[in-house]
């Protein structure tokens, strides 16, 4: 049997190497073209996610510097329109911030954005909601719409009240402890501005605000304040008489030149006598305070259990 006849393909040796590199070249350029399209479009699909994020963020940007410039602008006119009317009336406002441990300068600005916008929001509210409950329109629906924009306005003033309240008995509670640690410090041989430094520091964990006030009060001193008069802005700022009072102290016995240490000393200890007289007070009123409790929830309930099963026995005819 003739070999050609079998493998007729092994007989041109030339034309068989010819056809497979014909075949590798053509799979090559298909997978070459192949790559280059696929990096091509990574590439394409790349610079648009980063072109869309650097929109997406440079319109944020612009959107949010936007936004505080005019909320910026909106405090300024408000603090100026409102300091231009009636200036007693904001120092003594500035006052009561001060005294609420908020020393933020734009504070009065956000106190009258919220009184407006509380009045104007409980007056819309109301004035949505009540239709659904009573005829629109008549005398007591627009007295309800009034009051609630009365209380809108006046909301914040109570809260202010209630926080200025808040700190000053946390105020009350710490000063005995100050006295105590100044009377250690000045009894340790440091100076007065020193003693209030160290002292804030180490109630700067216990009492917040009180450590702020404080801090204050020596970068006050430090600023070139004496001392009496950094005192008596930190009593201006606590509100309390027992600091008028210990700045009092320090200015006399600075001007009459006693010793400091055995001043603070007793009124260290009249601090303490103080705050163990108002916690025995408390103790005392703590029974009159309880009896309306107990006439009203526990009374009642002893009375039933005791009452209970006679009346259910004279219902029943047991006896």
């Amino acid at each position: 049997m003739d070999i050609q006849n079998i493998f007729p393909f092994f007989v041109d040796s030339t034309s068989v190497l010819l056809s497979l590199l014909v075949f590798l070249a053509v799979t090559i350029a298909a997978f070459g073209v192949m790559i280059t399209v696929h990096a091509r479009g990574v590439v394409k699909r790349r610079a648009a996610g980063i072109t869309v994020s650097y929109d997406e963020n440079g319109s944020s940007g612009a959107f949010k510097q936007s936004s505080l410039k005019a909320a910026k602008s909106l405090l300024d006119y408000t603090n100026k329109h409102y300091t231009s009317l009636d200036a007693d009336n904001m120092k003594m406002l500035r006052r009561r911030l001060i005294q609420a441990a908020i020393f933020d300068p734009s504070a009065v600005s956000y106190f009258f954005i919220a009184r407006v916008g509380l009045a104007t929001g409980f007056g819309a509210v109301l004035f949505m909601v009540l239709p659904m409950m009573m005829r629109s329109g008549s005398s007591s629906f627009w007295l309800l719409v009034g009051g609630g924009g009365v209380f809108g306005y006046i909301a914040p003033s109570i809260y202010l009240d209630k926080l200025i309240a808040k700190r000053q008995q946390e105020y009350r509670r710490g000063f005995p402890d100050f006295m105590d640690l100044l009377v250690v410090c000045a009894d340790a041989g440091l100076a007065m501005e020193a003693s209030l430094e160290r002292v804030g520091r180490e109630l700067a964990d216990s009492y917040v605000s009180l450590s702020a006030n404080i801090q204050m009060t020596c970068l006050e001193i430090r600023a070139g304040r004496s001392i009496s008069e950094a005192l008596e802005h930190f009593a201006d700022r606590l509100g309390l008489e027992e600091v008028r009072a210990f700045a009092t102290l320090i200015q006399q016995s600075d001007e009459f030149g006693s010793s400091i240490s055995d001043a603070l000393r007793v009124y260290s200890d009249d601090m303490r006598h103080k705050r163990l007289s108002r916690a025995e007070e408390k103790a005392y009123s703590l029974p009159a305070k309880l009896t309306v409790p107990m006439m009203l929830c526990i009374f009642p309930v002893l009375f039933v259990v005791i009452l209970l099963p006679v009346i259910v026995r004279l219902s029943l005819g047991a006896y």
